[in-house]
């Protein structure tokens, strides 16, 4: 969970297709290329996927299991916190609360990915989250090794199983463990074990850092390379306004990862969003923010992410008062009940925000992957082929606060086109996705090469689809 106080070519042959739209003065213009029949493999994009935070035992976003299908994660991640009461007493478990939102999750298509991060009263008679060990670990293991037996049996389709969360900063980051390197290890060694007896094609992993340069990854790294436990996911998270830096924690682990050549673990940045205590202001920013982070994803070999989170929720403060110091259920009461929140794709009165439909946008880009070259560092943009469909699909961003003219030359067209274009409005007074993905008339485009203007303001995304006509 989140803490919560923690960013030549040659000129072109022919002028087939002028789209603009309504924008500020242009200071600058921006060329990009397009060959349609460069297919550089799968755009995969659904591995960019999303999590819940774990403020409750109740499926917390239940009415927007249809929204969220649309958006097609191939994973959500889902915290497995205390208060699903997974150990009421000795040798007696509770699977049914959990259950709900496991099955939550299934509606939409995607597979939770499980992170463990609860400690049973019975096994942590003593709420201190310094106190990692519980008083049995054969008492800990059969409980990992039924709850994993339980969700095997269940067909729930969970492959990944992540050991603790945040536990380099503890309660400060809304869960009950604070670990060192040393103890860390320890617990994963033995938690990892009772996964892997439940269900040997499991995939474990962690330690779902909330810093990535942390101590704890390098002990965690060494202490498997040596063979004392399986790691087949390495976890981390970043809250930043840069994606710069976010893609540098990309390269830090994975340049950690590299000097352990016997370990092949995928990379899951499981908790991200931009700096939440005092976020940009522009409603524009965290949409384009988005596509520029997924971007950077894409060129640092992440193989998974989960945005944090779906939807904002109040917390219960007793509730935590059970399992957390009186401080730390005061913290995560006073930052989820008391403070402006922009984590949520949907905020806490149930409204979609702008970002949704980034990752909407986002989720149209199925099918192969086209090269796009840009001569500018601020605009970007993910182009694919869908077979299916019958069209390529365009999504072009411009992530800076100066304005920008696209100028997108298209190769490589086989037929006649018709182009479908949007932007994407975060302003809109209204929720309703035709203000929101603003559309602009369609043009016919004929076969051969094809120049295309895009005005995109300050963080300004639209998105183009490429329909091949029959």
């Amino acid at each position: 969970m989140k803490a919560p106080f923690t960013s030549p070519w040659a000129p072109y042959l022919v002028l087939l297709a002028v789209t603009t739209i309504s924008a500020p003065s242009q200071n600058r213009t921006v060329t990009l290329r397009l060959n349609l029949s460069d297919t550089a493999g799968p755009m995969e994009m659904d591995r960019f996927a999303l999590g819940q935070g774990g403020l409750s035992e109740e499926p917390m976003w239940a009415d927007r299991a249809a929204e969220i299908r649309a958006l097609r994660p191939r994973v959500i991640r889902l915290f497995v916190q205390e208060y699903f009461d997974l150990l009421p007493e000795h040798g007696r478990y509770h699977w049914q609360t959990l259950d709900e939102s496991v099955d939550l999750i299934r509606k939409t298509g995607a597979t939770p990915l499980m992170n463990i991060d609860f400690k049973p009263k019975i096994l942590y008679p003593t709420i201190d989250h310094k106190i990692v060990d519980p008083t049995s670990y054969q008492e800990w293991e059969d409980l990992i090794f039924n709850l994993v037996r339980h969700y095997k049996e269940r067909g729930s389709g969970i492959r990944y199983w992540e050991v603790a969360n945040e536990p380099d900063i503890g309660e400060n980051g809304g869960c009950p463990y604070l670990f060192t390197p040393q103890n860390y290890t320890r617990y994963y060694q033995h938690t990892a074990a009772a996964v892997m007896r439940a269900d040997n094609e499991a995939r474990v992993g962690g330690p779902a850092l909330a810093g990535s340069n942390s101590a704890i990854l390098p002990e965690l790294l060494s202490f498997c390379a040596a063979g004392n436990a399986p790691l087949h996911f390495v976890s981390w998270h970043i809250y930043n306004s840069d994606p710069g830096k976010i893609r540098a924690t990309i390269d830090r682990v994975k340049a950690q990862i590299a000097r352990y050549p016997s370990l092949h673990p995928e990379t899951f940045l499981n908790e991200w969003n931009m700096a939440l205590r005092d976020p940009p202001t522009d409603p524009q920013f965290q949409p384009c923010f988005i596509t520029e982070v997924a971007y950077q994803m894409k060129a640092g070999g992440l193989d998974y992410s989960c945005y944090y989170h779906i939807k904002d929720y109040h917390v219960d403060l007793e509730r935590f008062a059970r399992f957390m110091s009186p401080v730390g259920a005061g913290l995560m009461a006073r930052w989820w009940n008391r403070s402006s929140q922009w984590d949520g794709l949907f905020d806490y009165q149930n409204h979609v925000r702008p970002s949704y439909y980034a990752f909407k946008l986002l989720s149209r880009l199925t099918g192969e992957r086209l090269r796009l070259d840009s001569t500018d560092p601020a605009v970007h943009g993910f182009a694919a082929w869908d077979p299916k469909m019958l069209v390529y699909n365009v999504l072009l961003w411009n992530y800076s606060a100066t304005p920008a003219q696209v100028d997108l030359a298209v190769e490589g067209a086989d037929s006649d086109l018709t182009l479908h274009q949007l932007f994407l409005d975060a302003a809109a007074s209204s929720e309703d996705e035709n203000a929101r993905l603003r559309p602009v008339p369609s043009h016919k485009l004929t076969q051969g090469p094809i120049r295309i203007k895009v005005n995109l303001g300050a963080y300004g995304i639209s998105f183009l689809g490429l329909e091949k006509n029959r």
